[in-house]
């Protein structure tokens, strides 16, 4: 049984993380912390969890008792994994961060997106970006893993086909990207009321938003060389999902990019290409560690669309971060993660 600590556990990320550890019949989770509700029952302020956690209650972070652990979940605010990774991996643990602190291989880059100064450069050598669709092997032997955004996640996964087929052209790439409010995480803020997020639509941080340089990172590793991206991302009036609109220019109207998309991903059991056609929604991955994509040629054109979707709290993030534990810890990947999505 895999002995298993969450650092940061009162957030949405942790609370999924909760829910899909209960059912894995190889993880119990030994350690959950949080300063602000360090003594208070999981199962109290989760109700969704009596029955599966009622003698597990927050405590305040402790190196050793998290580094008993065989692996250790981040699922904190950003630079927070900075502070504590080194201690514990020096325990001999895994990390597996839900956070961005170790997802851009630039130190300064990561400065400059989030505002504060990379506390811990000296680990990024050895982390590794949490894709198992792109990485797996490299997550086999990692020690610490960079759990890939929710944006990032839709996006990469629908783009990376082309480019890895050197089909779509690198510097005309547009990600067109609609998420639910959870995505904002259960921090109080005005932006996620109800009153202010019902019934309406919004772009925000078109001039920049913090997943772009992410977004580029793994695109530019795919195509071989610089990408160029505009990424517009949405907030929309639904608690969870991401819906990622794709553009890319492929003028070689010869190559069939459906047969394309199902070879690239044949092996993946989380990913589902879609018959031709087909129109994804994100309601058919609510709960669910799935990404389903489907690509279409508007016309015959030479403008590709691709269409991918996910949950976010899954795919886009405990869901995938479990993944990640189950590959490098040696056990079918699937393993907790094979429910189907809730309908309706």
């Amino acid at each position: 049984m895999i002995k298993v600590g969450i650092v940061g556990g009162t957030g949405y990320t942790g609370v999924e993380l909760l829910r899909l550890l209960a059912q894995h019949p190889q993880a119990r989770v030994e350690v959950i912390t949080s300063r602000s509700e360090d003594g208070v029952k999981v199962a109290d302020l989760y109700p969704n969890l009596r029955g599966h956690y009622d003698g597990l209650a927050f405590s305040v972070p402790d190196v050793n008792r998290l580094g008993a652990c065989d692996v250790v979940f981040f699922a904190t605010p950003h630079g927070v994994a900075h502070a504590l990774a080194g201690e514990l991996l020096a325990t001999g643990t895994r990390i597996i961060d839900l956070s961005a602190d170790f997802r851009l291989r630039d130190a300064e880059e990561w400065s400059r997106w989030y505002g504060q100064p990379h506390g811990a450069p000296q680990l990024l050598e050895q982390a590794v970006y949490g894709l198992p669709e792109v990485n797996r092997e490299a997550i086999r032997s990692a020690r610490l893993i960079a759990v890939p955004g929710c944006y990032p996640t839709a996006t990469q996964l629908g783009l990376i086909p082309l480019l890895e087929a050197g089909l779509a052209d690198p510097a005309q790439l547009i990600a067109d990207c609609k998420s639910g409010v959870s995505g904002a995480g259960r921090g109080a803020s005005v932006g996620s009321l109800l009153c202010e997020a019902s019934e309406s639509m919004k772009a925000y941080a078109v001039a920049g938003h913090r997943h772009l340089p992410e977004i580029r990172q793994g695109l530019n590793l795919a195509a071989g060389q610089p990408v160029g991206l505009t990424f517009v991302p949405h907030l929309t009036p639904m608690i969870r999902g991401i819906h990622a609109t794709l553009y890319a220019s492929v003028k070689d109207r010869s190559v069939d990019l459906q047969a394309l998309f199902e070879q690239r991903y044949a092996a993946e059991p989380f990913v589902d290409v879609m018959p031709a056609g087909s129109h994804p929604e994100t309601r058919s991955v609510k709960g669910a560690n799935t990404c389903r994509i489907a690509v279409h040629r508007p016309q015959g054109g030479d403008l590709v669309v691709v269409l991918s979707v996910i949950d976010n709290l899954v795919k886009g993030a405990s869901g995938q971060a479990v993944q990640n534990m189950n590959i490098a810890m040696g056990l079918e990947e699937t393993l907790g993660l094979s429910h189907p999505a809730l309908m309706p």
